[in-house]
């Protein structure tokens, strides 16, 4: 089984149980962190993956590290440890988000522009955007002036490509009988 699928299976066993605690967002932050965590502290990462650290050990240091925290993301945290998938909190935490914002109604799209955008232009292409698939859409910017205008947008596997090259590159394909 791939580690993504494996991922998403423990974020949708994470879900649930935020859901069970009325935490969705507090159950992120937590999952989030220790993501974070991970990934910017290598001795942390070199414990957790480590299999010459003891489960019991690791658990131990878990439940140190939170104590103040939900007694059912703890056991979590020591269940992904027991099966020895403490190295997928990363991919865990942003399937989780993916999780999250399918329940909130949210998608993300990759939006291409041509040029930097004012705060103005940005909200009304979020605005546009949301309209058009009906979920409020979260716009993640990046310029490219190869694209010559226009934007391209990426949500998921659909592409809407409304950039001036494109446009050309149809005229050019009418024009030559194409």
């Amino acid at each position: 089984m791939r580690d993504v699928t494996i991922a998403e299976n423990y974020a949708g066993t994470l879900l649930e149980l935020a859901r069970r605690a009325d935490d969705l967002h507090g159950w992120g932050a937590l999952i989030g962190g220790v993501a974070d965590a991970m990934g910017a502290n290598e001795t942390l990462r070199l414990f957790m993956e480590s299999p010459r650290v003891a489960t019991g050990q690791k658990n131990a240091v878990l439940a140190a590290a939170f104590k103040n925290a939900p007694r059912n993301f703890l056991r979590f945290l020591q269940a992904l440890v027991r099966n020895r998938r403490q190295m997928l909190i990363p991919a865990i935490a942003v399937a989780y988000t993916d999780l999250v914002d399918g329940v909130e109604g949210r998608v993300h799209a990759a939006v291409t522009v041509a040029r930097e955008t004012s705060d103005p232009e940005r909200d009304a292409i979020a605005k546009q955007l949301s309209a058009a698939f009906g979920k409020q859409v979260v716009p993640h910017f990046t310029v490219n002036s190869a694209i010559l205008g226009g934007v391209i947008v990426r949500v998921g596997d659909a592409v809407m490509d409304g950039s001036t090259r494109k446009r050309l590159g149809l005229l050019k394909a009418s024009l030559m009988g194409r």
